[in-house]
């Protein structure tokens, strides 16, 4: 997959935005980045759209910028001009979606039935919009073409929100949604910036949902550790879990036979797309990390290079 795509794909979730004054293209790009969505996708349907394009891509040059609504070759050429990294239409047009082919421009062009995935194959196309998703027949129909087009990946966006993205996002011919619900037009237009990084936190949150997998405590030997999981059990009436290195009580508690990573233990935080999580806090928040642990060909957990309270730290794959 082209680089920009596995880009967005890392990000996972594309901002769809309409600036109607270029002047508003400045903050609004801080504040996605703020929020954690160094990405955007500005729809060519007013004036300003391109040197908002211009301005976001000039400030924030690591921000993943792209142009949506993008009808023609001289659309594309006024995009990429003011640096767009990416294409997005509504629909396939083949005329161009062969011109930004031979501009070497990653395009994702709008499908939304198997005759549209069957001319983005022959045009070598790899992944393509799902417009109007939730209009079209959402994840199920996305489900029913991805069946027969085993290598096409999908981008789908109209109707996607806080509710519905996981359920998109879980589907693993999905690389990432486009919305707008963390960018409202109305807001835009206020100026409200404050509310914009609010709502784009809010998302970021709600993509990688991060939450309490279990701690892991420390002990100097095995007789130690039994002796601590088997009165956290008797406390709390779970089971015990013996394992090679340690037990649980229950599932929240880990007790070492040894003295393991941190100073006291380990704090293990559960995400819904581990790479995704990864990316956020590496890019985002400056987080630095081990080399992953890995399940096949897949990160099972990573952990942070700093403790925390005299905790590591590591992600975990849900």
């Amino acid at each position: 997959m082209n680089a920009v795509l596995e880009q967005i794909s890392k990000i996972g979730i594309v901002p769809v935005v309409k600036i109607d004054r270029a002047e508003d293209a400045l903050p609004l790009a801080k504040a996605l980045c703020a929020g954690g969505l160094p990405c955007a996708e500005v729809t060519f349907r007013t004036d300003a759209a391109a040197e908002a394009i211009k301005i976001m891509t000039t400030n924030f040059p690591d921000m993943c910028v792209g142009a949506g609504t993008v009808l023609n070759a001289e659309q594309v050429d006024a995009a990429v001009e003011a640096g767009a990294k990416f294409i997005v239409s509504p629909g396939l047009n083949p005329r161009t979606v062969k011109y930004c082919i031979e501009k070497n421009v990653p395009v994702t062009p709008g499908t939304s039935s198997p005759s549209d995935i069957e001319q983005a194959i022959e045009l070598g196309l790899e992944v393509v919009k799902f417009f109007p998703a939730e209009q079209s027949g959402g994840l199920a129909k996305i489900k029913a073409m991805a069946a027969p087009y085993v290598n096409m990946k999908f981008m789908p966006t109209g109707g996607i929100n806080a509710k519905n993205l996981t359920d998109y996002l879980d589907f693993k011919k999905v690389i990432a949604c486009g919305g707008s619900w963390m960018v409202p037009g109305d807001l835009i237009n206020a100026g409200q910036w404050d509310k914009i990084e609010q709502l784009t936190r809010e998302a970021v949150q709600t993509m990688l949902g991060f939450e309490l997998a279990h701690i892991g405590i420390n002990s100097e030997s095995k007789e130690e550790a039994d002796k601590s999981v088997n009165r956290l059990a008797f406390l709390f009436g779970t089971p015990v879990k013996t394992g090679s290195g340690g037990s649980f009580a229950g599932t929240i508690v880990e007790v070492l036979n040894t003295h393991g990573r941190g100073t006291h233990g380990h704090i293990a935080i559960r995400t819904n797309y581990i790479e995704r999580a990864i990316n956020y806090m590496r890019t985002v928040l400056g987080a630095e990390f081990e080399e992953p642990i890995m399940k096949g060909d897949k990160i099972n957990a990573i952990y942070l290079k700093e403790e925390i309270g005299g905790f590591a730290v590591h992600l975990l794959q849900k």
